[in-house]
């Protein structure tokens, strides 16, 4: 397939270049279930009439259906963009990519979604569908899955899909969350992720950051004691990744640790702990929760992040050496495959 790509491109660059457009914009009207047509052209920096020409032809094709309410794909749309995934992984440069991140860090699996989810919302929407598309390919019965909280990983709930038979799943926060913003929390995402597949869930009570005292009260809770079980049993864990300073003034951390992490060089943060630019723990938070042995003992982990803006971040984590899936995109790729030069 990558010979006839590289014979077509040489050959006909003109009409890879309108199947890139096409396609991106197929995809898109996708990933907004119903757009209108101004929406979509601010979107693709494209005039509302060179995108009419465009959708009045997707739509002679079937592949989108237009009305009132604005455009929307239509059932042979999706099977068409289904068709064209691989090709299109190799028409935007994604597979080589994927393939240079794979080896560089020793990972399992790589994926690689087109766009920068740091100015585009149909980015992450598109990483909350890779996420969701990888963690159903490997939950199988029985399962306890833990998951953090976060817009991407939000995402990765809102697309998930009842699977066709799985039985014994449950679902879990990875630690504490309360008093974030009720929406990305862990316990509403893992909550979510449950009721699309049609498993079971457990919540954790507890605030994010906890005072020492605070601590020591909450782990002789009996109830505390029956989630944290039950979290330390997941066989997989879904996770995003944050800017460590961004992370640390969202907690609403002191100015004086804010200061401390920024001396000890923090990149990343992930799980509550703060990594610096080899993977090295420079400050941990006191939260309940999975902790690093835990993470060391899961079977699978994904790491699920996107954004220019998050490249330095997502390396770092990786340098922590425990990711074996990762999903990332075009923008955030670029920048870390660039590092490797």
């Amino acid at each position: 397939m990558r010979t006839i790509l590289e014979v077509q491109k040489q050959l006909l660059p003109d009409l890879m270049d309108v199947l890139k457009k096409r396609y991106t914009i197929l995809r898109q009207i996708m990933l907004s279930d119903v757009i209108g047509r101004r929406t979509l052209a601010n979107s693709m920096q494209m005039t509302e009439r060179v995108l009419r020409a465009e959708t009045d032809l997707l739509k002679a094709q079937g592949l989108i259906e237009i009305d009132s309410a604005g455009m929307k794909i239509s059932e042979a749309g999706h099977e068409l963009l289904q068709q064209l995934e691989p090709v299109a992984k190799e028409l935007f440069g994604l597979s080589e990519l994927e393939e240079r991140i794979k080896q560089a860090y020793g990972l399992q699996k790589v994926v690689v979604v087109p766009g920068d989810s740091d100015i585009s919302p149909f980015a992450k929407r598109e990483l909350g569908r890779a996420g969701a598309k990888a963690l159903g390919n490997i939950m199988s019965d029985n399962d306890v899955v833990a998951v953090t909280g976060g817009s991407t990983t939000a995402e990765v709930a809102e697309q998930l899909t009842p699977p066709t038979s799985l039985k014994g799943v449950w679902f879990v926060p990875a630690r504490g969350g309360l008093g974030e913003s009720l929406e990305i929390q862990a316990n509403t995402i893992a909550s979510t992720m449950a009721k699309r597949v049609g498993a079971q869930y457990k919540l954790l009570h507890v605030p994010d950051l906890l005072s020492d005292h605070a601590y020591e009260s909450l782990i002789q809770d009996p109830s505390v004691q029956e989630i944290l079980q039950l979290i330390r049993k997941s066989r997989i864990v879904i996770h995003g990744i944050g800017d460590a300073v961004e992370m640390a003034r969202r907690r609403k951390l002191a100015t004086e640790i804010i200061d401390e992490l920024q001396e000890q060089g923090a990149v990343s943060e992930s799980f509550g702990y703060y990594f610096n630019d080899q993977g090295e723990v420079v400050h941990t938070m006191l939260t309940l929760g999975m902790r690093l042995q835990d993470i060391e003992r899961t079977d699978v982990v994904i790491g699920i992040a996107g954004g220019k803006s998050k490249a330095a971040a997502i390396h770092s984590v990786l340098r922590f050496g425990q990711e074996d899936i990762l999903i990332i995109d075009e923008a955030a790729a670029e920048v870390i495959v660039a590092e490797m030069e």
